[in-house]
């Protein structure tokens, strides 16, 4: 058991008899009345994030959780299939738990989070920097630079990227997994 004094961004509580993750949290001590903290909570299984005010020094339950290396394999009818780097067990995970599951080639590392009690996954999570390599995209025009006009790339995994007019087929490029936005051409 904990109070809201050890509330931080990210910590997972076992709420409502679910598992969330605090998303931000804000200590309020009104002039009059007793103090609370309002928090923003994501639940990891559905990933709904909704309001919810605390007591101040409340008690809530940690959740225990573990971040651990994984690499992904393959997809199939199942869902997306990973290996443990650790003891090289695999797992099927669902296509909701991945952020950012577009831009996901084989053999990527991810880490993902598991419910220590249950061995359940919760998340998974791709660096925030992938590098891959353009398929197919429209040429660019030359002299076409007046602004910062971008086009549509498709890159190996099948996703589309907007990126700019001087990027070319068989170029790599460096994408933001958080965001889906070009970040840089790699050299």
């Amino acid at each position: 058991m904990a109070t809201t004094s050890e509330f931080r961004n990210g910590l997972c509580i076992e709420f409502n008899n679910d598992l969330f993750k605090i998303v931000e949290f804000q200590h309020v001590k009104p002039g009059k009345g007793a103090a609370f903290v309002r928090t923003r909570l994501k639940n990891l299984k559905t990933g709904k994030v909704i309001p919810n005010t605390f007591d101040a020094g409340a008690r809530i339950d940690i959740a225990r959780v573990e971040r651990r290396p994984y690499q992904f394999l393959y997809k199939d009818e199942n869902g997306y299939n990973f290996m443990n780097t650790e003891n090289f067990d695999q797992i099927s995970v669902d296509q909701d738990l991945i952020d950012g599951y577009q831009f996901m080639k084989e053999g990527q590392l991810v880490e993902m989070m598991v419910h220590a009690d249950t061995e359940t996954p919760l998340t998974c999570e791709l660096p925030a920097f992938v590098e891959l390599e353009i398929t197919y995209t429209e040429p660019g025009f030359r002299g076409d630079t007046a602004s910062n006009t971008l086009k549509k790339a498709t890159v190996e995994t099948g996703a589309i990227v907007q990126v700019p007019l001087f990027i070319d087929e068989g170029t790599k490029i460096r994408v933001d997994t958080r965001t889906g936005d070009y970040f840089e051409r790699v050299k």
